[in-house]
């Protein structure tokens, strides 16, 4: 898909989050500035959260209540090996059914996902404003 806006950006993620449901693990990649955390604003809109949603770049991890479960985003980009995660327990959520877990610089905890069915979204800047977007899943 081709997203030639922040707001169809946003729009992507909202749609995905019509998919969604507890225990669903979505990977996002991309560069700096490529509209990772704009398109999980769109997946919280689509989930009826309330609130700001910010990129947990600092606080590694936000906790954001949906009806039914907890939209769990997680910001890896500090984190620098699987061990550290675990040590941390940042991976205690994955795969909970009371849980929907996004994860931003999935690629440093790769191990850790090995055993869990991921959507992944990997977001790739094109201009300023164009961005292609894709989904899979394995």
């Amino acid at each position: 898909m081709i997203s030639k806006s922040i707001k169809e950006t946003f729009l992507m993620g909202k749609n995905l989050a019509k998919d969604l449901k507890g225990g669903d693990i979505v990977c996002l990649s991309g560069d700096l500035g490529a509209g990772k955390t704009v398109f999980v604003k769109g997946v919280a809109n689509g989930l009826e959260i309330k609130g700001e949603i910010n990129s947990p770049t600092f606080s590694i991890m936000n906790i954001y209540n949906a009806k039914g479960f907890d939209l769990i985003h997680y910001d890896m980009y500090r984190i620098e090996n699987e061990l550290e995660a675990e040590h941390m327990g940042l991976d205690e959520n994955f795969g909970a059914k009371k849980n929907i877990c996004i994860i931003e610089w999935a690629e440093n905890i790769k191990g850790l996902l090995e055993n869990y069915k991921i959507i992944e979204v990997k977001i790739i800047k094109i201009d300023e404003v164009t961005r292609s977007i894709e989904l899979s899943s394995s």
